[in-house]
């Protein structure tokens, strides 16, 4: 089962395409069959973004859970994946 990765983002949020930027990243380098992202516009899905306690953009969701509020390195996101994919087996 693939590891699911939502971006939180907010329209004019330049932090926001820099998240998306190094999610597209590792995707393509981990593969897009054992990572799955979508990006969530806080301002169309508010009700969601409040019920996982998201207070500012970008942030990064996994499985359902939120995981980094603001961007994270690179190296760090990647590392969460790495365990996120482990746990998942």
């Amino acid at each position: 089962m693939p590891v699911n990765i939502e971006v939180f983002s907010a329209p004019g949020c330049n932090s926001c395409g820099q998240a998306k930027k190094v999610i597209r990243k590792l995707v393509e380098q981990m593969g897009d069959d054992r990572l799955q992202w979508r990006e969530v516009n806080v301002v169309a899905e508010l009700d969601y973004a409040v019920e996982l306690g998201i207070l500012s953009t970008p942030a990064i969701a996994i499985n359902g859970e939120l995981i980094f509020t603001g961007l994270p390195s690179e190296k760090k996101l990647h590392a969460e994946l790495l365990k996120q994919l482990e746990t998942g087996l």
